[in-house]
């Protein structure tokens, strides 16, 4: 008797990979929401943290894209909230894992730390005995970033401190410094990780992990947002989990340097900005100026630039104290009017003028 050819086929099918993400497993073709437990109030309530996937019918990496480690730092939970909505995951293969908010403490406080007072991005990988910012680290990393292939990580500046949108990354290693070029921020940093930084541990178990940092605390900034979704989307296609851009534009060449420094007060006082954010400056040239309030401008102290670069993050106080960080550039030596020219190619792309996208509607996407 001659073996049905439809049963035969569903025989050869091979088996889905099996995904289990704090707990629960993920199923082809399902969007799940999931409650991460992390520790109860002292009123009692549970505390969880929400994961978002989706996961597609067809095989392909699983990616993690997570926000706010520091509870402050909310840009990144719109741009989570975006991505969600966009229609290229129509077209996904492999499964995304989305967590808008990791310190939800932090989030609920508007707080960049935990109420034990810790840093969660400089607990990891932590213990389920240790503090409470230990244990959350153990409990994320292990239920979470740990089942997932690549990362990719949302912050901002500090409170009254932006930064220009930026990859910061280990640009030694090709896999990642792939990810890096494939997102299309105006400026890539080869930079160390910091001890106790969920990147540190992610490259340990040698994960690829881009960090974005773009805009600043307890502030929505449209252009960074909109260029966080775009560069979401353009990795998950460099790794497979999309299909290849059609677009015909010309790809943009970012700003790429392994080296920056801070401009520090010299005096304390009130601070004059001459230089935007993204601005272009040389060696020793005034990029602002620190004066007294109540006196006259005899007394005037002028801020320069140890070295050529870019300014990829300010501070937006203008009261200052002498030795506060004021000014955080990128150097860079290369020819520095065509570095300009692909900065502002980029960043024009995203800005709100150029007609937003409705919902569900692509972003403009740096190719």
């Amino acid at each position: 008797m001659s073996e049905n050819p439809t049963a035969s086929r569903r025989r050869s099918r091979p088996q889905a990979k099996r995904i289990v993400i704090a707990g629960t497993e993920i199923i082809p073709g399902s969007r799940q929401q999931l409650a991460l437990p992390v520790a109860k109030l002292y009123t009692h309530t549970e505390l969880s943290i929400t994961i978002k996937t989706v996961r597609s019918k067809r095989e392909g990496p699983t990616l993690f894209v997570s926000a706010a480690i520091h509870g402050d730092e909310i840009n990144g939970v719109e741009i989570v909230r975006r991505l969600l909505q966009h229609r290229s995951l129509r077209s996904l293969r492999g499964t995304l894992v989305t967590i808008p908010v990791v310190n939800v403490h932090g989030f609920l406080n508007n707080s960049r730390y935990l109420p034990d007072g810790r840093d969660l991005n400089r607990s990891f990988p932590g213990s389920p005995k240790s503090s409470l910012a230990g244990r959350i680290a153990h409990s994320f990393f292990n239920e979470v970033v740990a089942h997932c292939d690549y990362g990719i990580d949302l912050h901002t500046g500090a409170r009254h401190r932006g930064n220009l949108p930026q990859i910061r990354a280990d640009l030694q290693d090709e896999r990642t410094r792939a990810m890096a070029e494939a997102f299309g921020a105006p400026v890539m940093l080869h930079a160390k990780t910091r001890d106790g930084s969920l990147r540190e541990v992610a490259n340990d178990q040698k994960i690829p992990i881009l960090l974005y940092e773009a805009g600043e605390a307890l502030r929505f900034d449209e252009v960074a947002i909109r260029a966080g979704v775009s560069g979401i989307i353009n990795v998950m296609r460099q790794i497979g989990m999309l299909p290849a851009s059609r677009s015909k534009r010309p790809k943009r060449t970012p700003m790429v340097t392994d080296q920056s420094y801070w401009v520090r007060a010299r005096v304390s006082g009130v601070l004059r900005a001459l230089v935007p954010l993204g601005a272009f400056v040389k060696k020793d040239e005034v990029i602002a100026v620190i004066s007294d309030p109540i006196g006259d401008s005899s007394g005037d102290v002028e801020i320069v630039a140890n070295d050529a670069g870019i300014v990829i993050g300010r501070t937006y106080l203008p009261l200052i104290y002498e030795g506060d960080a004021l000014f955080h550039i990128a150097k860079y030596k290369a020819d520095i009017d065509e570095a300009l020219l692909h900065y502002n190619e980029i960043m024009e792309a995203f800005e709100p003028e150029a007609s937003p996208p409705a919902p569900g509607e692509d972003p403009p996407i740096a190719s």
